[in-house]
Parts: C-alpha cells; structure tokens; sequence
C-alpha cells in the first residue's frame, strides 16, 4: 500500500553518504544530515500590522486527504476572520517537488511569502540570506511559551536563531498486532524478544525501509532513535559524527542481531505498514501521521495496537518529524505581517486541536491539549496522549552540513521599501 505521508526525515546530502559508508556492511541505514552553522539572515525586526490589504502565497505539500482538507478549511477560516488578507495556498505534490519549487522560484527572484521547511533546507536558506530570523517576532507571540521543549529546540538552527515556525509534527510510535504481541515492549531488549518470537512461519516480525544514499526513510530514524537510547546520538549537536561512539556500534549490532534471529527484513515503500496489514508483520515502527494509514491497512482484521517506543539502557528517545514554516526576506512589510498573523493562527491553540484531530498531527503547545477538539480526539486515541507529551523530549531532525555555498545561486533581497 502506498501510504501519502511524507519522507519521515530530510538531511544534507553530505551527511546521509557518510552515514550510508559507515551502515553499509550492516543494514544499509542511512542517517540525515545535521546543521552547523547558518548565515547572517536579513532584517529580523517585526513590522508593524497596518491592517493594509495583504497577499500571502504559502508553498507547501499538503496536497491530499485530510491534510489537504484541514489546512484549507483552517485557511478559509482566517480569511473570513480577516478579510484584508488573501491567502493562496500553493500545494505540491510531496516534499521532493516542494524543495525544487522553492528553490526554482528563489532562483528567479519569486519565492514565496511564507514556506513548509525541513531544517536543513532553512539552513540554507539561512546562509543565502533569504528567510527572515523569527527572534524579534517570537518574542512578541503570546503562544511560544506554550509550545513543547522539542518544538522550541525545532525552530533554531546552529547559531542560536529562530529560523521557522512550528506546522506539521510527529514523534515516531510503534504500531503492533495484539495476536502477535501481547503487550507493547517497554524496553528494547523486550522489542527484541518479542520480535523474535513472533517471526514464525511466513510471519517476520520487523520490517523497515533503510533509506539509500538518494533519501532517508522509516530505518534511518529508528537507527538514530537506538543509538541515542542506547549511548550517543549518530550526530553530536555541533553536526559532529559520532559513528565510532556506543550509540551507533550498539544500534546497528541491534539491527545486525534481529536480522539475523529472522525477526527483522528490508524493504521498500512503507514495508513495515504492508506487513502489518497483510498480516506476516507484527510490528511497524513509524510517525503518528501513520495512523490513520496502519488503520487502513489492517482494516477489520484486528485491533490495531498503538503505544510509545521502548526505552533502552540511556532512557527514552524518539525522534521529531514534520516541517516547519519559513518567512522568506523579498516579500513586503505588508506581506510579513500578514503572513505573521496567519502563521499564529495556524498554531493557535484551537485550530492545533483541530488539525491534530483531522490529520493525525501532534499540537506543538500544550494549550491545544485543553481544547475540546483534541480531548475528544484523544479520548478515542489514548497513545496520542503520551505521544504529544514527548514533544518535550524529542530530539529535532539533524539538518544539513554546514555548507557556505548556496545550491542555486540566489539573489540577495533587497529591503522593501
């Protein structure tokens, strides 16, 4: 089943090779890429809201189903709340066409007023001058001391600067069949046991997806997930490789052993979710925006088992996924302030609950937890509770090596008048 959630985690090039040497005598496994450094940027000074008539052209992927519905739906919503502002969503198809539309457009002097991001793509936009630091603005939002310690770490890059707006996150889950595993394991070391008990006949236990030196997928996070759980982050938060270090050696010995017990195998295009529903996999390890795919694929089968990832010697880790929101520099001050406003109502409490009940998303501010449109949300999900809260802990995608160079070569903005 093809599943069209987007890729679990973009990193720099750079990194994801270098990872992908070290892994491939075991798994293949292949890690994102980390940030280290980011430029200069433009002016970061919030503009005043004049209320003048303002149009914000916001590029992003979410082209389908519920997301699609949800953001427009919440879109149509602040228009009517401010009809001064027009709001022209610009969906692409996935994040792979959204990143060489955004750089195609900046190339030609024409990015957008506001844009999902990875990290590592703000990071470069950052160095390029072409997004807006968010210091200024943040610190006049009556939202950011809401928002999850993970979510709050999200928005910086290397140098200390607010580079984006939280959107879409995720924490990684694992799902199971009840049939097959009686309980959720609490550590790894129950992961492993229990896997291996289930892999009988046609049945193997695990399947993941180890990324390729061409992009990450679901095995890259739960490589970089072990490590930190069980020693040292692959990367170390200066962008460092940390591959000789316990985190990584135990991770991948991890992999190596499951695979060769049989309760672990390779594949491709969410194999771990085709497994779970075709009934020859007992677990799937993947993001909450899973769900509601994983519930599709098993159907009326079984029950579908839902709960937080186990720990390992180290404690919990998980990983966060999704994007952000980046300002880009060329738009007017009219166009910032507007797009501004829109990005708060987007993270506004009541409209987080209402994307996370309708997408599958996580709220990034723990207001949105007292919302009645994610109490009841939760009240049919209970694991996106204990997901939510681990926004606190989670660690931010590693973004891309600290390039000095651009991919394109972008115009620098020049102030608006």
């Amino acid at each position: 089943m093809t599943q069209n959630t987007k890729p679990l985690c973009t990193g720099g090039r750079g990194r994801l090779l270098a990872t992908s040497v070290l892994v491939a005598a075991g798994l293949t496994l292949s890690a994102c890429g980390a940030n280290t450094s980011a430029g200069t940027g433009t002016d970061s000074t919030m503009p005043a809201d004049t209320g003048a008539p303002a149009t914000v052209t916001f590029m992003e992927a979410m082209s389908s189903g519920a997301q699609k519905t949800a953001l427009a739906k919440m879109t149509k919503d602040f228009m009517d709340k401010n009809p001064n502002i027009k709001v022209e969503l610009q969906d692409q198809p996935d994040y792979g066409t959204l990143q060489t539309k955004i750089n195609a457009q900046t190339a030609a002097g024409t990015p957008p007023t506001i844009a999902q991001v990875y990290g590592s793509w703000a990071d470069e936009f950052a160095t390029s001058e072409v997004i807006v630091p968010l210091d200024d603005y943040v610190a006049k939002s009556d939202q950011y001391q809401s928002f999850f310690a993970g979510i709050k770490k999200d928005m910086k890059l290397a140098d200390g600067k607010t580079w984006m707006w939280p959107f879409n996150k995720s924490v990684v889950v694992q799902y199971y069949n009840p049939a097959m595993v009686p309980a959720a394991p609490k550590t790894w070391d129950e992961f492993a046991a229990t896997a291996k008990t289930a892999s009988t006949g046609n049945t193997v236990a695990l399947s993941i997806d180890p990324g390729s030196s061409s992009g990450p997928a679901g095995g890259t996070a739960l490589f970089e997930i072990l490590a930190e759980s069980m020693g040292e982050p692959v990367f170390a938060a200066d962008g460092t490789p940390q591959f000789t270090k316990d985190g990584a050696a135990k991770a991948m010995d991890y992999l190596v052993r499951m695979k060769k017990e049989g309760s672990l195998v390779l594949g491709t295009n969410y194999p771990g979710q085709a497994a779970l529903g075709g009934g020859t996999g007992a677990f799937d390890v993947s993001t909450v925006a899973s769900y509601p795919f994983n519930l599709k694929a098993v159907g009326d089968k079984f029950k579908l088992g839902v709960a937080a990832l186990p720990s390992g010697p180290k404690g919990a880790a998980n990983q966060l996924a999704g994007t952000n929101i980046a300002l880009f520099a060329k738009s007017s001050d009219a166009e910032k302030a507007a797009a501004w406003k829109y990005m708060q109502f987007l993270t506004s409490p009541e409209e987080m609950a209402y994307w996370s009940a309708t997408t599958g998303y996580l709220p990034v501010s723990k207001d949105a937890m007292d919302q009645p449109a994610f109490k009841d949300y939760a009240a049919k999900t209970p694991f996106v509770t204990d997901a939510t809260n681990q926004l606190d802990a989670a660690t931010p995608l590693p973004r891309s090596p600290g390039s000095t160079k651009p991919p394109v070569p972008w115009p620098k903005p020049s102030k608006p008048p």
